[in-house]
């Protein structure tokens, strides 16, 4: 299987910088680009998430909106919490709703990327255990 780090490296919408600022809600490196933030006077934040291999964002749930993920390149994972998990292609799409808590991130061998359009807050929850993730199958 290829890494698909080049698809994600050269997205359309941009690789971004080292993820530094939510790095805390992140096992492994992530990189973002914002595309449209409060800046714009919009209450709407989207953004070029990339993930390299194994890379995943820990449980989180949106208050006060919602988040849609639209999977741009790589292989990666959506998880609601007490659901199995669900493996995600370029071209697919997730509409997560308020008070949902779930995860996303890339699979253990490929770099992913997506465009997340989130409104409201986000409250970070615990990391997805090594153990957990270990058990998906790619």
């Amino acid at each position: 299987m290829a890494n698909n780090e080049e698809a994600v490296k050269n997205d359309l919408f941009g690789f971004g910088d080292k993820n530094v600022a939510f790095a805390k809600y992140f096992i492994g490196d992530s990189y973002l680009n914002s595309l449209i933030s409060a800046d714009d006077n919009i209450d709407v934040h989207v953004a070029n998430v990339s993930f390299e291999p194994g890379c995943r964002n820990n449980w989180h749930v949106h208050h006060n909106g919602y988040q849609l993920l639209l999977v741009t390149a790589g292989e990666g994972w959506y998880q609601e919490f007490g659901k199995p998990a669900q493996k995600l292609h370029p071209g697919d799409t997730v509409a997560i709703h308020e008070g949902v808590k779930h995860w996303h991130g890339a699979a253990k061998d490929s770099w992913f990327s997506h465009i997340a359009i989130t409104k409201g807050s986000s409250e970070w929850l615990e990391e997805v255990s090594d153990a957990d993730y270990a058990k998906l199958a790619d």
